[in-house]
């Protein structure tokens, strides 16, 4: 099984001192976290280590902020990361809210808020990349309860997703071949057979092997994890059937395909 992709935050500031604090704090918030502290400096650490964020400081030596943010961004004037610029001049305010970057925080900011804000920004930028990249893919959703089925359907379709229905283990064999689906979401206890057995018949069929998939199950199982440990085509599993938890995790692994 893979393990859970981070986000990377790539910190841009001349002040040492900050660096060390907030790459410290947000690598105990979850993040991967690396830092620059210059723009010269910060522009290869996009073409090394490609971040998902990056927190600027907008005054620094040399090409300072606003240089390093015209070298990252598109013909347009679009960073091509999503950005949050962090700065003393909170007089300036409305001069940085102008310019083309996710969110603007005055020093010295609260880490707490600054986290918050990081995670609010991820989760725009992902549902922008779920319903940008899914347009016309389809997912072939394995679920025999109508209710759950019907939240779940729904979310994906609010994602952007087109959704196939199977109701028993077997069903997802038949389908999967009818409809060829981009992504498979199995739920474990199906009818007839169960999500983890319909998975290692699939493994074999030269049309399917590749074909992505992740299983729910309502609790955390790790007999499931066990059994599912050596299946390549298995990218993760779920343990909720909760629609909103369900999709953020196929946004997760379409995030961390790109």
């Amino acid at each position: 099984m893979t393990t859970e992709k981070k986000d990377r935050i790539l910190v841009v500031d001349d002040e040492k001192h900050l660096l060390i604090s907030l790459k410290d704090f947000l690598g105990y918030q979850g993040f991967d976290v690396i830092v620059a502290r210059s723009g010269e400096e910060a522009i290869k650490r996009c073409e090394q280590d490609a971040p998902d964020l990056i927190i600027l400081d907008m005054s620094m030596p040399g090409m300072g902020g606003i240089g390093f943010l015209k070298h990252i961004s598109d013909a347009q004037g679009k960073p091509r990361f999503p950005v949050i610029v962090l700065t003393a001049r909170t007089h300036m305010q409305d001069f940085f809210s102008n310019l083309a970057v996710d969110g603007f925080m005055g020093k010295p900011c609260d880490e707490e808020l600054l986290a918050r804000k990081i995670r609010e920004v991820l989760t725009e930028k992902r549902s922008r990349n779920v319903k940008n990249a899914r347009q016309q893919k389809l997912v072939l959703l394995a679920e025999d309860d109508d209710h759950s089925q019907m939240g779940i359907r729904m979310a994906l379709q609010r994602a952007g997703w087109q959704v196939e229905l199977a109701t028993s283990g077997p069903a997802i064999l038949e389908k999967a071949v009818q409809c060829k689906p981009d992504i498979l979401l199995i739920k474990e206890i199906l009818p007839g057979l169960n999500g983890s057995s319909a998975v290692g018949l699939l493994a074999v069929m030269p049309s399917l092997k590749n074909v992505p998939i992740l299983i729910y199950d309502e609790h955390e199982n790790p007999t499931l994890k066990r059994k599912t440990e050596a299946m390549s085509s298995v990218k993760g599993i779920i343990p909720s059937n909760d629609p909103s938890v369900i999709v953020n995790a196929l946004a997760e692994l379409l995030d961390g395909s790109r």
